[in-house]
C-alpha cells in the first residue's frame, strides 16, 4: 500500500488515431487529460501503415500536455498503459531503430497468405489453438509479410512490446495482447509451436509474454517528474475498457466504439469462441481471464469516411442524422471486409436503398446507423454462446451521440449504459495500475463511481425485426460473390438474425 498523501495515476492509452493520458486520484476522478493526434498512411487499396518513431512522440507529448507544470507530477505513483493491440512491427535488436513500417491491426495485407492457409485446410487448427478465427486482422500474417521483407538480428512486437522496450523494460509482451496476435496458445498462455510454423515466424525474434501486472518499467523516459515510478499495468485497449467497467459479473457486457468497435464480456476458457467471436485473455493480474469478443472492422471509421464525402466535419454528420429518414437506405461498411461474426474478408462495401430522393441526411442516418446494427450481430452471437446478456455498457467517443445510444438500446432490445468518462481504456489501464500499486484495493476500486446515463429500449418488437431483416438483407448483398463463385448466395445470410 503506497503512504503518499493524495497519491495519483496515470493511465496512458496509446489509441489508433491519437494518444491519450489522463490523472487520477483514489476517488476515481480524472483530474487532468490531453490528447496527442497520431497520423496513418494508406500506401495502397487495404494497407494501413504508421510511424513507429511518431508513435512515441504522441506518448510523449500526451504525457506532458497532461502533467504540465501541475505539482501533482510528483504524486504519481504508479503508470498504466493500454495499447491499441493487433499492430506488429520490428526494430534492430541492437540499436532500437524501427524497421519497416508499423503494420496496423486496420491493415489487410494478410489477407493473401490467410486465404492460401484456409485452403490448406488450417483454419480449425488456428480456431483450436489461438482461439481467433484465421483473418489478417490478427498480427500473425502482418508479421510474416515484415519477416519476410526485412533480415537481420530483429525484435518483433505488438505496440506494448514497443513502448516497453522504449522505456528499458526489455522485449516483452503482456499477455493479452500476445493472445491478439493469432500465435499464442491461449490456454497455456504461451507460444504456440504449430502456429510459428505456420505462419514461419521465429521464436527468437518474439518477446517473452508476461502478466499485465508487474513492476515492468521505469517510467522516466516518459517525463522526468516520473522517475522512479514504475509502469505497474500493461493492457490492450479494449481489455482495459472491459476492466474500467468492472464488468466482471455474468450477463454484461461492454461494447467500445472508436474507430472499430469491440463487444466484449468475461468467459471461462471452457467456453468455445464460436459464433463468429474470438476468445481471448483479457488480463492476468495473478489469475488469468476469458473473454469473448466480436471485432467490427469499421465504426467510427464509417463516419469519417462519410464526413469526407459529403465535406463536412464528424460533428456535423452526426447532426444531419437525425433529420435522416431511418430505413430507406443502408450501408454496409465492408470497407476491408467484415469482421465479426461474418470475418468474411472478400465482403464488399455498398450502399442499399438510393433513389432520386435519397439525401445527405439519409445517408448520414445509414452510416450511423451502421454502428449500431453491427454491434447488434455480435451481441446476439454473444448470448448464442455465452447465455443472455442483462445489459451494455458502452464507452468511447460516439457514446456522446445520444441518438446512436438509444438506437442501440432498441436495435438490441437490451438497456444501454454509458460510462461517465470518454476515455475508458486508459482509466482501465489506471485502475489496474493503482490496484497492483496499492492505491486502491479490489473492494475500494469496485465502489468507484463509473457510469452515467441509461437508455431503454422504445422500440416496438415488430420494428426492431424487421429493421434487422433489413439489415441482413444488406449483408448478404455486400457477402454476394456472383463473380468469384459462379452465382454463389452468401453464406448463412441470415447468421445474426
Amino acid at each position: 500500500m503506497t503512504t503518499l498523501e493524495n497519491p495519483l495515476v496515470l493511465g496512458v492509452d496509446q489509441g489508433t488515431s491519437a494518444t491519450k493520458a489522463i490523472l487520477v486520484d483514489t476517488a476515481g476522478e480524472v483530474v487532468s487529460r490531453a490528447s496527442a493526434p497520431l497520423s496513418r498512411r494508406h500506401p495502397g487499396p487495404g494497407l494501413v501503415e504508421q510511424d513507429a518513431e511518431e508513435l512515441w512522440r504522441s506518448v510523449l507529448d500526451a504525457v506532458a500536455a497532461c502533467l504540465g507544470n501541475r505539482d501533482g507530477a510528483g504524486r504519481v505513483v504508479a503508470v498504466g498503459l493500454s495499447v491499441q493491440r493487433e499492430s506488429v512491427l520490428l526494430w534492430d535488436r541492437a540499436t532500437g531503430a524501427p524497421v519497416g513500417p508499423l503494420v496496423s491491426w486496420q491493415d489487410r495485407r494478410g489477407t493473401e497468405l490467410c486465404a492460401r492457409l484456409a485452403a490448406e485446410g488450417a483454419s480449425a487448427l488456428v480456431r483450436r489453438i489461438s482461439g481467433l478465427p484465421l483473418d489478417p486482422m490478427f498480427s500473425a500474417a502482418k508479421a510474416a509479410w515484415l519477416l519476410g521483407r526485412h533480415r537481420g538480428d530483429l525484435c518483433l512486437g505488438t505496440v506494448d512490446s514497443w513502448l516497453l522496450h522504449r522505456l528499458g523494460g526489455g522485449h516483452v509482451i503482456e499477455v493479452g495482447c500476445a493472445s491478439r496476435t493469432q500465435l499464442l496458445d491461449v490456454r497455456r498462455r504461451a507460444w504456440s509451436p504449430e502456429l510459428l510454423g505456420l505462419f514461419g515466424v521465429p521464436e527468437e525474434a518474439l518477446p517473452r509474454v508476461v502478466p499485465s501486472t508487474g513492476a515492468y518499467a521505469d517510467a522516466k523516459a516518459l517525463h522526468p517528474a516520473l522517475a522512479g515510478v514504475p509502469v505497474s499495468a500493461v493492457l490492450g485497449d479494449s481489455h482495459a475498457a472491459l476492466y474500467a467497467h468492472a464488468a466482471g459479473e455474468p450477463g454484461r457486457v461492454k461494447v467500445t466504439y472508436g474507430t472499430g468497435s469491440s463487444v466484449m464480456g468475461l468467459a471461462g476458457p471452457e467456453v468455445a469462441a464460436g459464433e463468429g467471436l474470438c476468445s481471448t485473455i483479457a488480463w492476468d493480474d495473478g489469475t488469468p481471464a476469458y473473454a469473448l469478443e466480436g471485432n467490427i472492422l469499421s465504426a467510427g471509421a464509417t463516419i469519417a469516411w462519410l464526413a469526407g464525402v459529403l465535406g463536412v466535419e464528424a460533428e456535423e454528420l452526426a447532426r444531419l442524422a437525425r433529420r435522416g429518414r431511418r430505413g430507406r437506405l443502408k450501408i454496409v461498411p465492408a470497407f476491408g471486409g467484415l469482421g465479426a461474426p461474418w470475418w468474411d474478408d472478400r465482403a464488399e462495401a455498398i450502399m442499399t436503398g438510393l433513389g432520386l430522393d435519397s439525401r445527405r441526411e439519409d445517408m448520414a442516418r445509414a452510416a450511423v446507423d451502421s454502428i449500431g446494427l453491427q454491434v447488434g450481430d455480435v451481441v446476439s452471437a454473444f448470448e448464442r454462446a455465452a447465455g443472455p446478456v442483462a445489459e451494455l455498457l458502452a464507452d468511447g467517443g460516439p457514446t456522446a451521440n445520444d441518438d446512436l445510444m438509444q438506437w442501440q438500446a432498441d436495435v438490441t432490445g437490451h438497456a444501454v449504459r454509458v460510462a461517465r468518462r470518454p476515455e475508458l481504456s486508459a482509466l482501465g489501464a489506471a485502475h489496474l495500475a493503482g490496484a497492483a500499486s496499492g492505491v486502491w484495493s479490489r473492494r475500494e476500486l469496485s465502489g468507484l463511481p463509473r457510469h452515467g446515463r441509461r437508455y431503454t429500449p422504445v422500440l416496438p418488437v415488430c420494428e426492431r425485426r424487421r429493421a434487422l431483416a433489413e439489415w441482413h438483407s444488406a449483408v448478404a448483398r455486400a457477402r454476394h460473390r456472383t463473380s468469384r463463385s459462379g452465382g454463389a448466395e452468401a453464406e448463412a445470410s441470415d447468421r445474426g438474425s
